[in-house]
């Protein structure tokens, strides 16, 4: 059988409570004749033999786990699993199982608890009754009681009948009695007992065993339980650590005991579960859920009556603030609203709306503004992780109040620029807060989020102020690290145009690979102020400086940046890179790199692959016309060859364009001879008056027209200029020359009028329009 839907693992639970793998085969539910009853018959895929052959009882609990997996007991301690390859499969093996048992394929157990059928069934068993007959309570016992808890944790309905007995009788604190009188004793073998006991009631998975387990005092006991693994040579110590190591904090004296007895419970069920308790397997995932569930619903209410005492918050974001206040002071109330913040994680989103509403009305956004800005390192740790939950929460609060703030003559004093001064002045050799704060940085100037009905002036308004206000700061360390030669326009003092930083400098390299994808992500939203951005400080060139970095990652960030910039396909960024040759430190890049295929090779070759496939014309001639010399000779790649094919084949469209529309010169002057003539018969007086005006006028002034545009082509510079009116042909008209849509018309004009009063005619001079700019242009292709 070839179906993987079908295809299952079968396991069997042995005598140490693991799970053994019986081998891989493929399952079916067909009719048995010896089981008398539709069957689980699983061959295995090996030699066909039987795996397993189980007949659907009517009254077994199956209980499906994690989508792929059902589980069941055939005895006592017989417990057996299938774990299916794909979630269909195991659907399909379900549904047959509740069709049988008359069940809803939508539970997850095929039988109540309180079902009267499994109640006569458990009869049988000398160790159940209506609930479970526990053993007493005794040293001697401890084992059979060991046994008990372990044997049912394979059977909900067993493990829901223990729990009510563990209830009804006491039993926990008469365990845990005994456990002070095993360590008092030394009696290694009872405290193991009690581990696999203690173990066992948690993964009952009862709340209301939790409930007791985790009384004040009862839960110092569970713990000392925990820590006599068998497993272990020696025991743990976790009780010392929670007791003496693991110190409560009170940034401000908390009043109310509840709340403090619950945070207590809380830090101590969550050590539990995360340190003490070994990772659960696969099949006992499910079993501490409500161990999960108890510490969830704990951080949910010890938030909630934080929040509900302002006198409490209150004085909290007093001192935080108080320039008094020290510094290990200020440290534990900042670690105070971090986790503060964490545990908000748990609240539901429209009590989560209004916890952060509350933080944002008593100042948590001033308050974070001071801290961010201190020389501690905790703290301001701390503090990016709140900003970071802010963020996260309601970019657009963070954003409407780093706009509301005083426009103090410094802009070093706004939020946003703390933030990116976090960033820049990162000292961990990782950048770990680096990347944090640049990811925040990304969502506040996102205009994905900026979309809010209620403020269509959002983006606008935040984009102009980011760019006017924080642009300088975000970018002052790569114009720094690029600055050019002493010389220069644009030179930093002391500079030298090799950079003596960033080629050398790990770190400030990643710094400057941060601040590269920031301003990328830039390119690709923020269409006009970037523009601006890029034009005005020449950014791409000082971008470029970096492919001349010895970390090539750097490097491939400088590509990246300008590849989106032409992924834009904007002309006046291709007349921005043409003007500046801005493809020149690419090319020696790529001609540097020599013959090595790595991964600069191919993204500098992907650039000019995109530019071909695209057809951007004006880059297309500008690459040719300037580079193809240099880079004729790589011919591992069709790329630069068709880039030159392109090139050609737009200047023959141009010829053909040029010649569809050329007449000749002598066809045209015997038309016009017949065209006169005509005329001579019909009106002779007036012939006689209009033929002497055109013999006087008309040569002459298109004599005098021809000339002048004879001379304006021949004395043209050689300079390349895009005009606006064709941006697909740089080199089609002079830098000082105006176009030709600016003269032909008025010359036209001048020449032809009395002549002609017919409309047709406007045909004729579109025509010559175009006739006397062909020989404008073809010069300027073939240059």
């Amino acid at each position: 059988m070839s179906d993987t839907r079908r295809r299952v693992k079968v396991y069997t639970l042995n005598e140490d409570r693991q799970w053994d793998d019986r081998g891989t085969g493929h399952v079916s539910s067909t009719f048995v004749e010896r089981q008398k009853g539709i069957s689980l018959l699983v061959r295995a895929e090996s030699d066909g033999s039987i795996l397993l052959e189980s007949r659907i009882s009517p009254n077994t609990a199956y209980q499906k786990q994690q989508d792929t997996l059902i589980v069941w007991s055939e005895a006592e301690n017989y417990d057996l699993a299938l774990s299916f390859q794909e979630k269909a499969g195991c659907d399909e093996i379900w549904e047959k199982i509740c069709q049988v048992q008359g069940k809803d394929p939508a539970v997850e157990i095929t039988q109540d608890p309180i079902d009267e059928s499994e109640e006569e069934r458990f009869e049988e068993m000398p160790e159940t009754s209506h609930l479970v007959d526990l053993p007493p309570c005794e040293l001697a016992k401890l084992e059979e009681i060991a046994d008990l808890v372990t044997s049912v944790l394979s059977s909900p309905i067993r493990r829901e009948k223990l729990a009510l007995a563990l209830m009804s009788e006491g039993y926990i604190k008469k365990l845990l009695q005994l456990f002070q009188t095993c360590e008092h004793l030394d009696n290694r073998e009872g405290l193991h007992h009690l581990y696999e006991i203690v173990r066992g009631v948690l993964f009952l998975n009862k709340a209301a065993l939790f409930e007791v387990m985790f009384s004040d005092d009862c839960i110092m006991d569970v713990v000392g339980c925990l820590e006599y693994n068998p497993a272990l040579v020696q025991p743990k110590r976790h009780r010392e650590f929670l007791t003496k190591t693991a110190k409560f904090k009170e940034v401000i004296p908390i009043t109310d005991s509840e709340l403090r007895q619950k945070i207590h419970q809380t830090y101590r069920v969550q050590y539990i579960q995360d340190i003490i308790l070994p990772t659960p397997s696969v099949f006992e995932e499910n079993f501490l859920s409500t161990l999960t569930s108890f510490i969830f619903f704990n951080k949910v209410e010890i938030v909630s009556m934080l929040q509900e005492d302002e006198k409490f918050l209150t004085e909290v974001f007093a001192q935080l603030t108080d320039e008094a206040t020290e510094d290990g002071k200020r440290r534990e109330l900042v670690n105070f609203f971090k986790e503060f913040c964490a545990f908000s994680q748990t609240l539901q989103p429209q009590n989560r709306d209004a916890f952060f509403k509350t933080l944002a009305n008593l100042g948590i956004l001033p308050a974070l503004e001071i801290v961010m800005g201190m020389d501690d390192l905790q703290v301001r740790a701390a503090a990016t992780d709140i900003f970071s939950y802010l963020v996260e929460f309601s970019p657009s609060m963070v954003r409407e109040f780093i706009m509301q703030e005083p426009q103090q003559t410094d802009d070093d004093v706004l939020l946003i620029n703390v933030v990116i001064k976090q960033m820049i002045c990162d000292t961990d050799p990782e950048l770990g807060g680096a990347v944090q704060l640049m990811g925040l940085l990304r969502t506040l100037i996102d205009p994905e989020n900026m979309l809010a009905p209620t403020n269509k002036t959002e983006k606008t308004e935040f984009l102009s102020f980011f760019y006017k206000c924080c642009m300088h700061v975000l970018t002052a360390p790569l114009l720094a690290n690029t600055a050019e030669e002493p010389n220069s326009k644009d030179s930093i003092e002391g500079s030298t145009k090799i950079n003596p930083v960033c080629p050398d400098n790990f770190q400030t390299a990643q710094l400057l690979a941060l601040i590269l994808e920031l301003l990328t992500f830039c390119v690709e939203h923020h269409t006009y102020h970037i523009k601006n951005y890029i034009m005005t400080k020449d950014l791409l060139r000082r971008v470029l400086v970096l492919m001349n970095s010895k970390h090539t990652f750097l490097a491939l960030c400088a590509l990246r940046f300008m590849r989106r910039i032409i992924g834009l396909k904007d002309e006046f960024y291709n007349r921005y890179i043409i003007k500046g040759n801005l493809f020149e430190p690419v090319i020696t890049a790529l001609l540097d790199n020599g013959t090595r295929y790595n991964l600069l090779n191919s993204a500098i070759i992907e650039l000019f692959e995109f530019i071909k496939v695209e057809d951007i014309k004006s880059l297309v001639a500008h690459i040719v016309d300037n580079f193809y010399k240099a880079l004729e000779s790589i011919e591992y790649v069709q790329t630069f060859k068709g880039l030159k094919t392109r090139y050609e084949q737009e200047k023959d469209r141009q010829n053909q364009r040029l010649n569809r529309y050329r007449r000749d010169a002598r066809s045209m002057e015997d038309d016009e001879e017949m065209w006169f003539n005509e005329d001579e018969d019909d009106d002779e007086g007036e012939t006689v008056v209009e033929k002497s005006k055109s013999e006087e006028d008309f040569p002459e002034s298109y004599g005098k027209y021809i000339e002048a545009k004879k001379g304006a082509a021949n004395g043209t510079n050689g300079k390349p200029a895009t005009p606006p009116s064709t941006p697909a042909n740089p080199n089609s008209a002079s830098a000082k020359t105006p176009p030709l849509s600016a003269t032909l018309p008025t010359t036209t004009k001048t020449g032809l009028v009395g002549l002609v009063d017919y409309p047709d005619d406007e045909d004729d001079e579109e025509e010559e329009e175009e006739e006397e700019e062909s020989p404008r242009k073809r010069p300027r292709l073939g240059s």
